[in-house]
């Protein structure tokens, strides 16, 4: 991470999403939704259904938008059926990117995702043409003057596969996207309270941007993750400065 500061990345990308947040409700329904049809509506026996709900809490959605979103997935309401499709590309820089649908049209979002694309500087790629770039995992980002020695120790105990200093002094602990919520849960009651938790598609390597470059791969990213039927984008580009 030399040359790149974490925390600033994810200062950055946390800012833009809280000036996003109407969108953000709509999102975590359809996830509630696909979730809870996928692997049942109970959340203590359907891992992926139990972060969408958390995620939902954490962003104060009220109660009974998740409950209704729960019974539509299992079946007790009527609603759109959801399919999931990854879309991946490049950016600025050749900037690896992958964006992951949640559509009840999939001719309509492969358009919009490519015209977002083109529009911006970048190529709609092929199948698996950059997931390589990326490891699936959770991912928890603790402040600089977080405590190495004590987070490291609790985060092992609890099952986290890596604990890593950043030169900004962040500190970033890894876990296998099955074991997030419980080390999450860990970290919590050992006193450790994470800046960002999430399980995400982190990159193997990031890629550096000057100012301009970091202007034009935001716009791409910008409008890719505008589209309604968008749920994440993830990139290798650093874009929070260093």
């Amino acid at each position: 991470m030399a040359g790149h500061s974490k925390w600033a990345n994810i200062q950055h990308r946390k800012g833009r999403q809280d000036a996003k947040r109407g969108k953000i409700f709509t999102r975590l329904i359809k996830e509630i939704t696909v979730a809870s049809r996928m692997g049942g509506g109970d959340p203590s026996m359907n891992p992926r259904l139990r972060l969408a709900v958390d995620k939902a809490y954490e962003n104060n959605m009220p109660k009974d938008n998740v409950e209704r979103a729960i019974k539509r997935g299992s079946g007790g309401l009527d609603g759109a059926n959801y399919e999931e499709i990854r879309y991946e590309g490049y950016g600025t820089n050749g900037a690896a990117v992958i964006v992951d649908c949640l559509t009840d049209n999939r001719v309509r979002t492969v358009a919009e995702v490519r015209h977002a694309f083109a529009k911006f500087g970048g190529n709609l790629g092929g199948e698996g043409c950059v997931a390589f770039l990326f490891t699936h995992c959770g991912q928890l980002l603790y402040a600089p003057g977080t405590s190495e020695e004590k987070l490291m120790d609790a985060a092992l105990e609890a099952g986290a596969q890596d604990v890593i200093a950043h030169d900004d002094g962040s500190l970033e602990v890894v876990t296998s996207p099955h074991d997030f919520p419980v080390v999450k849960a860990a970290l919590e009651k050992a006193g450790f309270k994470a800046e960002l938790a999430e399980v995400t598609m982190k990159p193997v390597n990031e890629t550096g941007m000057s100012a301009d470059d970091m202007a034009r791969m935001q716009k791409l990213i910008d409008a890719l993750e505008s589209l309604d039927d968008v749920q994440d984008v993830y990139t290798t580009a650093s874009l929070g400065g260093a």
